[in-house]
């Protein structure tokens, strides 16, 4: 049953399908892991018979399975999808969509900042992790390291990251049957991740660049920019000078302004830039140092509560704060043995 997307107090976690605007509907998706544990899908109808969706989901089969049956909601199939436009080239939004073209032929069309990961990604014989690994011993986290190394040293050969079809550019006018979408850069939490504006339905699908409830995760990639967190904050000023919309997000529930989101997250990292600058005139002056003083999570959880790759997250969100500070000059930085030092 298509429900009416919104109620306060829902679950949207909960699998269906729900009308958040005219001729748009949320699948939510399961994913396999407890921190997260969905990712929204967007299925955009119209007369015309279109059916495109944003985003696809991870390629399990629980995913698949659950998407099957939504459209199915929608007197539709898998295989009538016509389009997938993807956000961001991460397995939660990408990997599904792959999977269903080599079934069904179905197109991928996806932010041409993400190429140089994909890249990567489709290398033979690449190392898990391998620009973060050098990132957490640049921050003094070879602790860390050591245990992520561990979860997986070797990435097994994959066709998970097959390139799309269409590379999209920023300001780029797509046309969704009689839906107009207009494709805005928004790198930050990756180079190349994009958003979908349809100013004529006052909606932004938002990807992973604006969510309701978490913070995304800043430069977790393959191949990731020199300054992530200054892409990030330049990426959501952008957004802010848009007239305002209603946020669908790629997790958590849609909420009926996107300004209010950015103002939040702007303010988060604020914050956490001062808190960053403080803990360097308490604690040491290295990115994992900095960040085993700060709290973590909505819960508030020390650096030792969390998982290891919640760690990794972590410490590398900290030393993309503390470069943001070297880069406004407000601390200074030295290497020693390939680890960054910091100064305030």
């Amino acid at each position: 049953m298509i429900e009416t997307d919104g109620a306060t107090g829902a679950d949207w976690t909960a699998p269906g399908v729900y009308r958040c605007a005219p001729g748009v509907y949320r699948i939510p998706l399961p994913l396999p892991t407890d921190a997260l544990r969905a990712v929204n899908v967007y299925a955009l109808v119209d007369d015309e018979n279109a059916l495109v969706l944003v985003d696809s989901g991870w390629a399990l089969a629980a995913a698949r399975d659950q998407l099957g049956t939504a459209l199915a909601e929608l007197g539709a199939g898998l295989g009538d999808v016509q389009r997938f436009l993807v956000t961001h080239a991460h397995r939660d939004h990408y990997t599904l969509g792959v999977e269903l073209r080599r079934e069904f032929g179905t197109k991928i069309a996806l932010g041409r900042g993400e190429q140089p990961a994909l890249e990567y990604l489709n290398r033979p014989g690449r190392q898990s992790f391998a620009a973060q690994q050098d990132r957490l011993l640049r921050a003094g986290a070879g602790d860390v390291l050591e245990r992520v190394v561990a979860l997986a040293p070797t990435a097994p050969p994959s066709t998970a990251w097959d390139l799309p079809d269409t590379w999209l550019d920023d300001g780029e006018v797509l046309q969704a049957g009689a839906r107009k979408l207009r494709t805005l850069a928004t790198p930050g939490h990756t180079r190349g991740h994009v958003v979908f504006h349809d100013a004529d339905a006052d909606v932004l699908f938002a990807g992973d660049h604006v969510l309701p409830h978490i913070t995304p995760s800043i430069g977790f990639e393959p191949v990731p920019t020199a300054l992530p967190l200054a892409d990030f904050l330049t990426s959501l000023q952008l957004v802010r000078e848009l007239p305002d919309a209603r946020l669908l997000p790629a997790h958590g529930p849609i909420t009926d302004s996107v300004h209010e989101r950015v103002d939040e997250l702007i303010a988060h990292h604020d914050a956490r830039l001062a808190a960053s600058l403080s803990a360097l005139a308490t604690t040491g002056d290295t990115a994992a140092e900095v960040a085993a003083v700060l709290a973590w999570t909505r819960r508030q959880r020390s650096l030792a509560e969390l998982d290891p790759l919640n760690q990794m997250l972590a410490v590398l969100e900290t030393a993309a704060h503390l470069e943001l500070l070297v880069a406004r000059g407000v601390v200074s930085l030295t290497e020693q043995d390939g680890v960054a030092h910091y100064r305030a």
